[in-house]
C-alpha cells in the first residue's frame, strides 16, 4: 500500500516535472451563505505576486476588482505580500472570506497528504511494535493516546481534563472508543502535520507547521514531571490503527473559530490501492462547532452527542476510534479493574505529584491535582461506569509508597546533561509477615505453598525476582524497562552491615528526562542501564532537598543498617522487667538492655521457667529460661528481630550453669514433655535422701526442747536414690574412688555472732558396717542448735555435685537453762536522790552459769550505815526487781555520799550479795537570801548583788539541771531582771544590768520578788529597795558663735555653706540629770570625740571649742558632722550636715551625648550641651534667653546652615543640635564654642557618609568586553568596596553582595553569600564562567537598608573552547552488510570540540570502540563488551585529526549488535558517541546440521515399527562455517543414504518400500524428516554399523556442501537389539559427558596459559621499567615495594610542589582568550626564557610587537579584529612568507664553512635559541624566526663592538644585543635611549617567563616512572596470585575427582562401543565428532572473562 501511494502525485500536478513549474491552488468561496459549495482550482505562475494572484482570483470567480475581501489558510492566517511566497504553495486549500474571524458558513474540504516523514525508513528496525512480554499491550496503547492529552494540555491554567469513553451502546451506533481532552487543540496545518507518520517535535522544519508549534525543551522539574511526552508522531497512529479499523480527529485551537475534522481509516486505504489512487493523501473537513450534519452513518450515531458538546469548549481535542477489535471489547469489558489500574500506575505521579499517592498524609493543593484522567463506559441497559484514575488505591506505586517505612533519595549524573532522580523505599518484615506488596506479574509466592509455622526467617524473599527499580520517562512509566540494581545496592557477597534478607525488601523508581532515549512507542528505555551502569557516573545522597557528594555505597549501607533496626518486628518482647547492664560483656555492649520475661515468636509463648532445648549449640543442652535481653533502652512491650535468651541449665543437678544464646538458637520443634522425660531419667540415678535411726536410744526429736547437759543417742545412717535403693558412691563406672560418698555430721549452734560448729564428725561406708556415729553428752551451752548429716563427697569433701546439693538431714533442737542457784545485782539506774525512791534488779544464775528466774516467794533483807531504808515490795520472772527503795541522811556536799547497800535472799545457795551506791542531795525544798534587811538603799544608775542557796528537805545545798533563780524589780517602768543559774552549785550572787529609772528627780522606792520559776513548791522571798537621783553627765549641746551671738544647732539640722570654706567657731556644753552644767575635766574631754578630724586640740575641748569644719567642694558631696561623748554610764551625740553652695562663675564646658562620629552629608546624631562652672566645677545658673546671643559656635569646615541653640531653664544648659560639615577629607574636626570671656573645645570624627556606590577594586577598565574561554576563570578576582556619593570608602560591614545575570550565564562557584567586611569590602573570589558564545554582563549590587545600591556593569565576551571535547563524530559506510566472521567497514571518529572543530593532537590510546549484543532488543552492555583500539594512520589518510578502526572482525553469531566509541577524556569522564547498531548476516553456507543431536539408533528388520525407527522428528538446517541458520532462499533436497564403512559392501538395509534413497525439501533452509523406517525383513548384517548420509542438493548454489552422517547399529534379533539399544542410549550420555569435562579441562588449560602469558609480560614491564628507574638513580628494594614507592613518590610530589611554589618571573600582560584552536594567544606568552639578563633585553627588543595575538588563519585574525574594534594587532600565521625565514640549525656568523673565523668574546649565542616553548613548538619558531630573524645576543657592548667588527668583514651582521641592555642595530648604529633597555621592573610586566626549573621536569619525569612502576609491581603480583590460584584450583581434589570420573567414563565407553560392536579407533573421535563439530563451531575460544565464567559456572 505505501508503495502505491507513493507513486501517485496530488490531483492537479503535473507528473513530468517539465514546464513553467506552475503551482495549483484550491480555492472556496465562502464570504456568504449562498456561494458555491466546492471548490476552484487555480493555476499560479512561479513568479507570481500577491497582485497577479489576487487578479487572477478575482477572474476565476468572477468579482470585480474593487470589490473588498481577504484571502486566508485554512488556519485563519491572512495572505499578505510579506508571506505569499511561502504560504501559497502547490495543492494549498485557501478561503475567500470577508474578514479573517469571519464564521465559516458551510463546512470544506483541504486536501492533505501525509506521506510517511523519512525516518519511517531510517528507524524502521530499531523498534518492534508492541512487544507484549506476556502481557496485553491494549492499556500501552490507550496510553499512547492519553500521552498526546497530557502534551496538549499542559499550558492549560485551569483543570487539565482527559476523558476515555467506551461507547459500548448499541442503540447508538458500533462500539467506539473516544478519548476527549480539552487542550490547546490543533490547526488544520497541525492536524495535517499529525497524520504524517514518524514526524516528530525535532524534525518538522520547512513546510511543516509543527502541533506543537514553537517548541522549547522544559525546565527541570520534579521528577521531570513536564508532560512533555507526545514525541515521536508514532505512538498516537499506532494506537488508533492497533485499537480499530478507523480513526476520526476532531480538534479545535482556542484562537479559532472552526472545528477541523480529519477521518482516517483501513477502509479508505484499501480502496485507494484497490483503485491506484494517491494512497497517503485525503481531506480535512474545516466547519463550525456543533455541526453534525455530514454524519449520515446510523453506525456513527453517537457522534451527534459528541459534536453537540463542542459548543461549551473553548478548544479540544477528540479521537474517536470505530472498527474496535472484538477481543479488545471483551478486554476492555472483563478487565476494566485491571487495565485502569495500569494506567493509574503508568501516571501515577501525574495524578498525585511528585511525592505520589501518599494516602496518609494531606493532599495539598498543588500543580498536579488539576490533571482529571476518568474513563467511562457506556453500555445497553447498564448505568455507566466511570472511575477517576485519582481515585485508584491499589495501583503499584500507590501500594509501593504507603507500605514503605522508609525512603533513601539519590541522583544519578551520567556523561552529557542526563540525570536520573531516585528513590528506594525499605518495606519491613512486621510480626509475621512481609510488607512488600505482591505484583500481579511477579507473585511472590505460589499459591500452593504451605505456611512453614515453624520458620523463623522467611524461605521466600520479600521482592522475588523482581528487579528494584521501575523507570520513568519524563514522569511516565516504561513499562517494559525495568533497573535490576546497582552495584551498591546489590546484596554483597560477604554479610554486611545489615542482613541478606533486607536487600529483598527495597523498591525503588527512577525518573529520568528525556535525555534518555526510548522507543517510540514508550515501552522500552533505549540506553539508560547501559549509562547508568556507566563507570563514569556519578551518584549522591540526596538529604532534606540538598545533593550531598558522599560515598554511595557506605550511605546505603547504614540507611539499610538503620531501617532494619527500626521497623523490622520478628519478636514480641512482653512482661518488662527493667533495664540492666551486662558487666560479663564487653564495654561497648555492658548496656543498657532491657530484661523481659516472656516473647512472642512465631505464634507461639515462650516464658521464664519454660522447658527448652538448644540447636546449633556445642553441646546441645537443656534448660529452663530464666529471662530475655533485647539491646536497648525499651520499655514495656517492643517488637525486634532478634535478642537472647538466659537459660539455666537442666538437670541442675548435673550443671550448674547458666547460659546466654540468640533466641534463634532455640529448638521450636521439641516438645516440652520429651525434655521433662530427659531431665527426669537423669535426676532418677542420683542420690535422693538420707534414712537415719536411733539403735540405742537417746532420741533426739526434730524441735525438741532440752535441758543443758541431756546426752544424744548412737546414729545409723543410709543414702538413698529415688528409687529408695541404698548407695555408697555415686551411679557410673567411670568415677572410680574419686566419686564415693561419705556422711558428714555436724551439730551447729545458732547464735546472735553467728553459726558456731561444736561437734564435726565423718563416717566412711566399710561394705559390712553402716554408716555409723557415737553418743554425744556434751552439749551444755543455751540455744538453738542443728544437727545436719550431709553426704560429701570423697577426698574433696564437696556437699554439691555439679552445681547442686547432695542428700543431706538436719535436725533443729534447743538447749534451756536449769533452775536458780546463785544471784547478782542486774543494771542500776543512778543518781540515787535523798527522798527519791529507787529499784533494786536481781539476776538469777543455774549450776552452769546461765540465767534463770525466780519461781518462789522471798523476803529480802536491806542494811546501810546511816542510813535509813525501806522498799515496797520484789517481783518474780525474767525480770526481778526491788522495787521502791527509799534512802534518808545527811550527804554534807552536792557531789553526795558513798555507801555499802547489803541484800540478803534467804533460800539460796549464795543468798547475800554488796551493792555499793552514792547518795546525792534530794529535790529544792527552800530559798535562802542574804542580806538579811527588808529595806536595802542604791543610787540610779547602779547595780545591787544578792546572796542566794537552794536547800532540800534535809538542809542539804542541793542541785538539779535549769535550777534559775529570779529577781524581778517593781515600781517603774524598763526596770532589768536579775537571773542567776544554781543548777551546779546551789548556791551563788544574784545581780544585773543598772538600775536606771528617767527623768529621775528625787528619791524613789522599789520592790524585788526572788524565786525559782522552775519550782513552783518553793516559796519566793521579797526585799524594799530605795532608788537616789545620778550626778552623772545626762545631756550634750552644740553652738556656732557669731559674733557674740551663739546660735544652737540642733541634732540632724542641715547647715548651707560655700563650697570650699571653713566652719569655724563651734562650741559645745554638758548637763547631768539635775540640768546642772558639767565643768569639762581632762577625763571628761578624753570621752569627746568628732568624725570630721582624727586631731582634737585638748585645750580648746576644755575651753568648750570644737575643731573647724571644712565645707566639700562639690555642691553634690554633703558633709555629715557628729559629735559622741561615752562613758560607763552613757552614750551622748549631737549630728548635723553641712551642704555645699556653688561658688561665682569661674568655667565653660561642653558635653557631648552621643556618637562621637558624624557622617559626611549628616547632623551628628545627639547633641552638644553647654554649662558655666565655679572653680571647682560646680554648676552655675548663669545663662539667660538675653545671653544666647553671646554663644559662638566654629569650627574647620563647619557647615552652620543647620545649627540650633536651645537654653533648657530647668537644668540652666545651653543644647546646641545640626552640627554638620561640608564634604571633604574624613578625618577629626575640632569645634570651639565661647561665651563671654569662657570658652571650650569638642573634637568629633568625620566619616564617609552611607554606602551610595560601588567600586570594582583593582579591575582593568570596564568600556571593552573581557573576553573569557568559556568554562575557564576570569584573570582577575571580582572586588567590589562600598563607597559613598564622593568615592569615599564606606567600611560598613555584613552588606550582602550579589551578583545580578543572566539566567544563561551560569558562575561557578554559584549562589554563594558575600558580605562586605570591616573594610566595606567583599571579594568574591576568581570565578569561572560558561554561557552561550556572545556578549554577556554581570553586575554587582549590594542591598543597603532595603534598597539597592547598583554597582558596576562587567562586560564579558564568552568565546567557545577549542579543547573541550563535547561529542564523538562517527563516519562509515552505512549501507554495508556485515556477514558473521568478515570484516567491518572502516570507521573513522573525530573528536569535536565546542567551536565544532575536530580536536587534534589526540592520544590514539584514548580512543575506544565496543562492540555488544543487544538481547531482547534492550541495549544494555554486558559486562564483557569486546573492546577495540583504533588502528595506525595510514599515509593516504586525508583528515588530520581522525581516528581508524580498520579491520575488525565482525562476530561469528547472527544478531544485532551496538557499537559505540569512547574517548577518555580524563580518569574520571568518559566522552560516548552515539550507539552504531548492525545486523549481523549468516555467512555463505557450508553444512548440513541437524538442530537436536540425535542418538545412536539401534534398530532389527522385525515387523514392529518402533524397532524399524531409525530417527523420528529430525530437522536438519544448512548453516554457514560458524553454525549460523542460512540458506533461507535455496530451493532443493537432502538426500538420505545408507551407506557401509566399506565402500564394497553392498548388502545395507533398505527404507521403506525397499528403497535406498530418500528426498526431504528444503523449507527456509530446512529440512524436516518426520521419520526414516526401515522395510521389513530389510537386508543387512547382524550387529553391523551402517551410516545415513544426508546429502544437501542445491542446483541454485554453484558449490557442495558437507553432508550430516548418522551412524546406526543394525541387528536381526529383536531382544538383542533391544539389549543394544539401551547401550547405546547409555553411549551417547557417555559421550555427552566426556565432552562437557574436556571442555573444562581445555578450559582450565587455555586460561592458565594466557595468565602465564600475562605473568611474563608483567615480568618484562616491571624490568623495564626498573632499569628505567636505575638510569635515574633510583634504586627500589626486592621486598616491601609498594610501601617504599608510595614513600619515595610522596617525597618527589612534595619536593616538586615545593619547586612550583618557588617564585619566578611571569608575564602579568593579560593574555587573550582562546576563542577557538586557531588562536594561539599573545606573543609574550608563547615563549619563555630561563637568565633573566637575556629576558629583559630581548623582551625590551619585542616591547612593541609583545601584545600582538597571534593567529592561524586569517579569518581568526579578522575575527579578533572585529571583536576588538581593530584595537588589537593580530598576526595570522598563513600571511607569513616563510621561505625568507631563519634555518634555526645556522651556525654563527664566526664560523665559516664549519671553521672557526675569529675567536669571539662574550659568549655570543642567537637569541632565539634562548626561547623555550611550552606548546605549539612549530608554530612559535615561524613566529620568533620572523620577529627576531638572526638577532645574536652577548654579554656587554664591548664584546658587541668586537664582534660587529670581525663579522662585517665576512658577511652582513644582523642586530646585536647584550645582556647589560644595549642594542646595535643590524646598520651599526648604537646608543641613545631608544637602544637602551631600561629596568626590568620598567618594562611593566610585558617580560617572557621563567620555564619550569630544569629539577622540576626531571622530577615529573621520576613521578611518572614511579607510578608506572607501581602500577607493573601490583599488575604482577595481581597476575602471580590469579596464576597461584587457577594452578591450585586445577589441582583441587575436586578437579582430581573429576579427573579421575572422566577416566572411568572413557573406560566405560571404551566397553559399550566394544559391546556395540564399534572398532576401537573410532572410540571418540568419530562418535563424537558431530558433537564436537557443533561445539567448535558455537563456541570458539571465548575471551579471558568468558572463559573464567565458564570454569566458575563449571566448579
Amino acid at each position: 500500500m505505501a508503495a502505491a501511494g507513493h507513486g501517485q502525485p496530488p490531483a492537479g500536478t503535473r507528473e513530468d516535472g517539465a514546464g513553467d513549474s506552475r503551482r495549483t491552488v484550491y480555492l472556496f468561496d465562502r464570504r456568504v451563505q449562498e456561494s458555491e459549495l466546492g471548490d476552484r482550482a487555480l493555476q499560479v505562475a512561479e513568479r507570481a505576486d500577491l497582485a497577479a494572484f489576487r487578479a487572477s482570483v478575482c477572474q476565476t470567480l468572477g468579482i470585480s476588482p474593487e470589490e473588498k475581501f481577504v484571502i486566508t489558510t485554512t488556519s485563519r492566517k491572512e495572505i499578505t505580500h510579506d508571506n505569499f511566497d511561502e504560504t501559497v504553495k502547490d495543492g494549498v486549500t485557501l478561503y475567500l472570506l470577508q474578514s479573517v474571524n469571519q464564521l465559516l458558513l458551510t463546512a470544506t474540504k483541504e486536501r492533505i497528504d501525509f506521506l510517511p516523514h523519512y525516518d519511517t525508513l531510517v528507524k524502521s528496525g530499531m523498534y518492534e511494535y508492541y512487544a507484549s512480554e506476556g502481557q496485553n499491550p491494549l492499556p500501552f496503547a490507550l496510553a499512547e493516546l492519553i500521552d498526546n492529552s497530557l502534551s496538549a494540555t499542559s499550558r492549560n491554567v485551569g483543570v487539565r481534563r482527559i476523558q476515555i469513553k467506551l461507547l459500548f451502546d448499541e442503540t447508538q451506533g458500533k462500539p467506539a472508543v473516544a478519548v476527549i481532552d480539552n487542550g490547546r487543540g490543533m490547526t488544520s496545518k497541525q492536524l495535517n502535520n499529525w497524520a504524517v507518520y514518524r514526524l516528530s517535535k525535532f524534525t518538522r522544519q520547512g513546510d511543516f507547521e509543527s502541533d506543537h508549534s514553537g517548541y522549547v525543551r522544559p525546565v527541570p522539574v520534579p521528577r521531570s514531571l513536564n508532560s512533555d511526552i507526545s514525541y515521536f508522531g508514532v505512538g498516537g497512529k499506532q494506537a488508533v490503527f492497533f485499537v480499530g479499523q478507523s480513526a476520526r480527529m476532531i480538534s479545535k485551537p482556542a484562537d479559532s473559530r472552526d472545528v477541523h475534522e480529519l477521518v482516517l481509516s483501513k477502509e479508505d486505504f484499501e480502496k485507494k490501492e484497490k483503485n491506484k489512487e494517491a494512497i497517503y493523501s485525503g481531506y480535512i473537513r474545516n466547519r463550525k462547532p456543533s455541526d453534525s450534519v455530514h454524519i449520515t452513518n446510523d453506525d456513527e450515531r453517537f457522534l451527534h452527542n459528541l459534536i453537540t458538546e463542542e459548543k461549551e469548549k473553548d478548544s479540544f481535542t477528540a479521537v474517536v476510534i470505530t472498527g474496535v477489535q472484538t477481543e479488545h471489547i471483551q478486554y476492555l469489558k472483563n478487565y476494566f479493574h485491571l487495565w485502569t489500574r495500569q494506567l493509574a500506575h503508568i501516571y501515577h505521579y501525574y495524578i498525585h505529584g511528585p511525592k505520589g499517592n501518599e494516602i496518609h498524609t494531606s493532599k495539598e493543593v498543588g500543580p498536579f491535582n488539576n490533571i482529571d484522567i476518568e474513563i467511562s463506559t457506556f453500555e445497553k441497559g447498564k448505568a455507566p461506569k466511570i472511575v477517576n484514575l485519582r481515585e485508584i488505591q491499589d495501583d503499584m506505586q500507590t501500594l509501593y509508597i504507603n507500605t514503605a517505612s522508609d525512603s533513601f533519595e539519590f541522583k544519578a549524573h551520567v556523561e552529557g546533561d542526563g540525570v536520573v532522580e531516585g528513590i528506594i523505599r525499605y518495606h519491613p518484615f512486621l510480626y509475621d509477615r512481609e510488607t512488600y506488596p505482591d505484583d500481579p506479574c511477579f507473585p511472590s509466592k505460589l499459591k500452593d505453598d504451605d505456611d512453614d509455622d515453624d520458620c523463623f526467617i522467611l524461605e521466600k524473599a520479600a521482592r522475588g525476582k523482581r528487579p528494584i527499580f521501575e523507570c520513568f520517562w519524563n514522569g511516565r512509566l516504561i513499562p517494559y524497562t525495568s533497573v535490576e540494581d546497582f552495584d551498591w545496592c546489590a546484596p554483597p557477597k560477604k554479610r554486611g552491615l545489615a542482613p541478606i534478607e533486607c536487600y529483598n525488601r527495597i523498591s525503588g523508581a527512577l525518573f529520568t528526562n528525556d535525555k534518555f532515549q526510548v522507543s517510540t512507542n514508550k515501552l522500552t528505555f533505549m540506553d539508560l542501564e547501559l549509562k547508568l551502569k556507566d563507570k563514569n557516573t556519578l551518584f549522591t545522597r540526596i538529604l532534606n532537598g540538598q545533593e550531598q557528594r558522599m560515598k554511595i555505597d557506605r550511605e546505603f549501607a547504614l540507611w539499610l543498617k538503620d531501617c532494619h533496626e527500626k521497623y523490622d518486628k520478628q519478636i514480641k518482647f512482653t512482661l518488662f522487667k527493667g533495664i540492666i547492664t551486662r558487666p560479663d560483656l564487653p564495654s561497648k555492649k555492658q548496656g543498657p538492655w532491657a530484661t523481659y520475661s516472656a516473647i512472642e515468636w512465631d505464634g507461639k509463648i515462650y516464658k521464664a521457667g519454660q522447658l527448652v532445648k538448644t540447636i546449633k549449640t556445642l553441646p546441645l543442652f537443656y534448660g529452663s529460661i530464666v529471662r530475655f535481653f533485647l539491646y536497648g533502652d525499651h520499655d514495656g512491650e517492643v517488637y525486634a528481630t532478634g535478642g537472647e535468651v538466659q537459660i539455666a541449665m537442666e538437670p541442675q543437678a548435673l550443671y550448674d550453669e547458666i547460659r546466654t544464646v540468640p533466641i534463634a538458637k532455640l529448638d521450636r520443634t521439641v516438645a516440652e514433655k520429651a525434655i521433662r522425660k530427659y531431665v527426669e531419667d537423669e535426676m532418677a540415678r542420683l542420690p535422693d535422701r538420707l534414712s537415719v535411726t536411733w539403735p540405742e536410744g537417746d532420741e533426739l526429736l526434730p524441735n525438741e526442747i532440752r535441758p543443758a547437759g541431756t546426752p544424744i543417742g548412737a546414729l545409723r545412717i543410709e543414702i538413698l536414690n529415688k528409687k529408695g535403693e541404698a548407695m555408697q558412691k555415686l551411679p557410673g563406672t567411670s568415677h572410680g574412688g574419686s566419686k564415693k560418698l561419705l556422711v558428714e555430721l555436724k551439730v551447729i549452734l545458732h547464735s546472735s555472732s553467728g553459726n558456731k560448729e561444736i561437734i564435726s564428725h565423718i563416717s566412711q561406708h566399710g561394705g559390712k558396717w553402716p554408716y555409723w556415729f557415737k553418743k554425744m553428752e556434751n552439749i551444755q551451752k543455751l540455744g538453738n542448735y542443728t544437727l545436719k548429716l550431709q553426704v560429701v563427697l570423697n577426698e574433696s569433701n564437696a556437699d554439691t555435685y555439679a552445681g547442686r546439693p547432695l542428700p543431706s538431714k538436719a535436725i533443729k533442737f534447743s538447749v534451756k537453762e536449769g533452775k536458780p542457784e546463785k544471784f547478782s545485782f542486774g543494771l542500776l539506774d543512778p543518781p540515787f536522790r535523798v527522798g527519791v525512791p529507787f529499784n533494786i534488779p536481781l539476776e538469777f544464775q543455774d549450776e552452769f552459769g546461765h540465767t534463770s528466774q525466780l519461781v518462789t516467794d522471798i523476803q529480802p533483807v536491806l542494811e546501810a550505815s546511816g542510813l535509813s531504808l525501806h522498799y515496797e515490795e520484789i517481783t518474780k520472772g525474767p525480770n526481778c526487781l526491788i522495787r521502791g527503795v527509799t534512802a534518808k541522811g545527811v550527804v554534807n556536799s552536792c557531789q553526795g555520799k558513798n555507801f555499802n547497800l547489803k541484800v540478803i535472799l534467804p533460800g539460796l545457795k549464795e543468798d547475800s550479795q554488796i551493792l555499793k551506791i552514792r547518795l546525792l542531795p534530794g529535790p529544792p525544798h527552800r530559798l535562802k537570801v542574804k542580806p538579811d534587811s527588808e529595806i536595802l538603799v542604791i543610787e540610779n544608775g547602779t547595780a545591787f548583788p544578792f546572796q542566794v542557796e537552794v536547800l532540800d528537805e534535809s538542809e542539804n545545798i542541793t542541785t538539779q539541771p535549769k535550777l534559775i533563780v529570779h529577781c524581778k524589780f517593781l515600781g517603774a517602768p524598763n526596770l532589768p531582771l536579775y537571773v542567776v543559774d544554781c543548777s551546779s552549785s546551789g548556791t551563788s550572787i544574784l545581780t544585773g544590768s543598772l538600775i536606771q529609772v528617767q527623768n529621775i528627780k528625787k528619791d524613789q522606792t522599789l520592790k524585788a520578788r526572788i524565786e525559782i520559776p522552775s519550782c513552783k513548791d518553793v516559796l519566793p522571798v521579797e526585799k524594799t529597795i530605795k532608788l537616789l537621783p545620778s550626778s552623772h553627765v545626762a545631756r550634750l549641746q552644740i553652738f556656732s558663735v557669731e559674733g557674740q551671738k551663739a546660735i544652737q544647732i540642733k541634732h540632724q539640722d542641715e547647715v548651707n555653706w560655700i563650697a570650699g570654706d571653713v566652719m569655724r567657731n563651734l562650741i559645745f556644753q554638758m548637763y547631768d540629770e539635775g540640768e546642772r552644767e558639767i565643768n569639762i575635766t581632762s577625763a571628761l574631754a578624753e570621752k569627746i570625740k568628732v568624725n570630721w578630724t582624727p586631731e582634737i586640740n585638748k585645750d580648746h575641748l576644755l575651753q568648750g571649742l570644737l575643731p573647724d569644719v571644712q565645707v566639700p567642694t562639690s555642691v553634690k558631696d554633703m558633709r555629715y558632722c557628729q559629735v559622741s561623748f561615752q562613758d560607763d554610764h552613757v552614750f551622748l551625740e549631737s549630728a548635723f550636715t553641712v551642704r555645699p553652695l556653688p561658688d561665682d562663675p569661674k568655667h565653660l564646658k561642653c558635653e557631648l551625648k552621643g556618637g562621637k562620629t558624624v557622617h559626611m552629608g549628616q547632623e551628628l546624631q545627639g547633641e552638644i550641651v553647654i554649662i558655666i562652672t565655679d572653680q571647682y566645677g560646680n554648676q552655675v545658673p548663669a545663662f539667660a534667653p538675653s545671653t544666647l546671643s553671646a554663644l559662638s559656635i566654629a569650627g574647620v569646615g563647619l557647615d552652620n546652615s543647620d545649627l540650633k541653640t536651645t537654653l533648657q531653664e530647668s537644668t540652666q544648659t545651653v543644647s546646641v543640635r545640626g552640627i554638620r560639615f561640608f564634604p571633604g577629607p574624613p578625618g577629626n574636626k575640632d569645634l570651639c564654642f565661647s561665651w563671654r570671656e569662657f570658652s571650650d573645645f569638642i573634637r568629633v570624627q568625620l566619616i564617609s557618609g552611607p554606602p551610595a556606590k560601588l567600586l570594582l577594586i583593582d579591575w582593568p577598565e570596564l568600556k571593552e568586553p573581557i573576553p573569557v574561554i568559556n568554562g575557564k576563570e576570569l584573570q582577575h578576582p571580582i572586588t567590589v568596596q562600598l563607597c559613598d556619593q564622593w568615592d569615599n570608602p564606606a567600611p560598613v560591614p555584613h552588606v550582602k553582595i550579589t551578583l545580578i545575570k543572566a539566567s544563561n550565564l551560569k558562575l561557578t562557584p554559584s549562589n554563594q553569600q558575600h558580605k562586605t567586611d570591616e573594610k566595606g569590602r567583599a571579594s568574591l573570589g576568581v570565578l569561572a564562567v560558561c554561557a552561550p558564545r556572545g556578549e554577556h554582563t554581570v553586575q554587582v549590587k549590594a542591598i543597603y537598608n532595603k534598597s539597592t545600591i547598583e554597582g558596576p556593569i562587567i562586560k564579558l565576551m564568552i568565546l567557545p573552547d577549542p579543547e573541550k571535547p563535547i561529542r564523538l563524530n562517527v563516519k562509515y559506510d552505512k549501507d554495508a552488510s556485515f556477514l558473521a566472521g568478515g570484516v567491518f567497514t572502516d570507521f573513522m571518529v573525530s573528536v569535536i570540540s565546542e567551536d565544532e572543530n575536530i580536536i587534534k593532537n589526540i592520544n590514539p590510546a584514548r580512543i575506544s570502540m565496543k562492540m555488544w549484543t543487544l538481547p531482547n532488543s534492550v541495549n544494555r552492555p554486558p559486562a564483557n563488551a569486546e573492546t577495540f583500539s583504533c588502528n595506525k594512520v595510514k599515509d593516504n589518510d586525508k583528515e588530520d585529526g581522525c581516528f581508524y578502526f580498520r579491520d575488525k572482525v565482525i562476530p561469528s553469531k547472527v544478531g544485532t549488535y551496538c557499537i559505540q566509541f569512547c574517548f577518555m577524556m580524563d580518569k574520571a569522564n568518559i566522552l560516548n558517541s552515539e550507539q552504531v547498531i548492525v545486523d549481523v548476516l549468516p555467512n555463505q553456507p557450508v553444512k548440513l546440521v541437524p538442530e537436536i543431536q540425535p542418538a545412536t539408533p539401534a534398530v532389527s528388520n522385525v515387523r514392529s515399527i518402533a524397532s524399524r525407527t531409525l530417527v523420528k522428528d529430525l530437522r536438519l538446517s544448512i548453516t554457514d562455517g560458524f553454525g549460523n541458520h542460512t540458506g533461507i532462499d535455496l530451493a532443493g533436497s537432502a538426500v538420505a543414504t545408507i551407506k557401509g564403512y566399506n565402500a564394497e559392501d553392498t548388502d545395507t538395509p533398505l527404507f521403506v518400500g525397499k528403497v535406498r534413497t530418500l528426498d526431504f525439501p528444503f523449507v527456509n533452509g530446512t529440512a524436516e524428516i518426520t521419520s526414516l523406517v526401515l522395510t521389513e525383513n530389510s537386508p543387512g548384517k547382524d550387529s553391523t554399523e551402517y551410516l545415513i548420509v544426508f546429502e544437501p542438493r542445491l542446483p541454485s548454489l554453484s558449490r557442495t556442501l558437507d553432508p550430516y552422517i548418522l551412524p546406526f547399529m543394525f541387528y536381526n534379533d529383536v531382544k538383542k537389539q533391544q539389549q543394544m539399544a539401551a547401550l547405546t542410549k547409555e553411549k551417547d550420555e557417555l559421550s555427552k559427558s566426556i565432552i562437557m569435562y574436556r571442555s573444562l579441562f581445555e578450559t582450565g588449560k587455555q586460561l592458565l596459559d594466557e595468565i602465564k602469558c600475562q605473568v611474563e609480560e608483567a615480568k618484562l614491564k616491571e624490568a623495564q621499567l626498573r632499569n628505567e628507574l636505575k638510569l635515574h638513580n633510583i634504586d627500589i628494594p626486592t621486598t616491601q615495594q609498594v610501601p617504599h614507592i608510595e614513600a619515595l613518590l610522596q617525597r618527589k610530589i612534595t619536593e616538586q610542589e615545593e619547586l612550583k611554589k618557588k617564585p619566578r618571573r611571569s608575564c602579568t600582560l593579560p593574555n587573550y582568550t582562546k576563542g577557538s584552536g586557531d588562536v594561539l594567544g599573545k606573543i609574550a606568552h608563547l615563549a619563555q626564557i630561563e637568565d633573566d639578563r637575556a629576558a629583559m633585553v630581548i623582551s625590551w627588543h619585542l616591547a612593541s610587537d609583545m601584545d600582538c595575538v597571534v593567529t592561524l588563519t586569517t579569518d581568526a585574525a579578522r575575527r579578533i579584529y572585529d571583536e576588538t574594534q581593530g584595537r588589537q594587532q593580530v598576526l595570522p600565521l598563513d600571511s607569513i612568507y616563510k621561505k625568507t625565514l631563519p634555518d634555526w640549525k645556522r651556525p654563527l656568523p664566526h664560523f665559516r664553512n664549519g671553521k672557526l673565523y675569529f675567536k669571539p668574546i662574550g659568549d655570543p649565542v642567537f637569541a632565539r635559541d634562548l626561547l623555550t616553548f611550552p606548546d605549539n613548538v612549530e608554530h612559535c619558531e615561524t613566529v620568533f624566526g620572523m620577529l627576531l630573524g638572526d638577532t645574536i645576543i652577548l654579554d656587554n657592548l664591548d664584546a658587541a663592538n668586537h664582534y660587529r667588527k670581525e663579522v662585517v668583514k665576512i658577511t652582513h651582521c644582523p642586530t646585536l644585543l647584550t645582556r647589560d641592555g644595549d642594542r646595535i642595530r643590524s646598520n651599526g648604529k648604537f646608543g641613545g635611549l631608544q637602544n637602551k633597555a631600561p629596568p626590568m621592573d620598567k618594562l611593566r610586566g610585558m617580560v617572557f617567563g621563567a620555564p619550569v626549573p630544569k629539577q622540576c621536569r626531571i622530577l615529573g619525569e621520576q613521578i611518572d616512572l614511579l607510578q608506572q612502576y607501581r602500577c607493573a609491581v601490583c599488575k604482577l603480583g595481581s597476575v602471580n596470585k590469579d596464576f597461584n590460584g587457577q594452578l591450585q584450583y586445577l589441582h583441587t581434589p575436586d578437579m582430581k575427582k573429576k579427573q579421575q570420573e572422566l577416566d572411568e567414563q572413557e573406560k566405560s565407553l571404551k566397553l559399550i562401543e566394544q559391546k556395540l560392536g564399534m572398532t576401537p579407533t573410532r572410540k571418540t573421535n568419530e562418535s563424537l565428532r558431530h558433537s564436537t563439530k557443533v561445539e567448535v563451531t558455537e563456541c570458539p575460544i571465548p575471551p579471558k572473562r568468558v572463559r573464567r565464567e565458564a570454569t566458575r559456572q563449571n566448579r
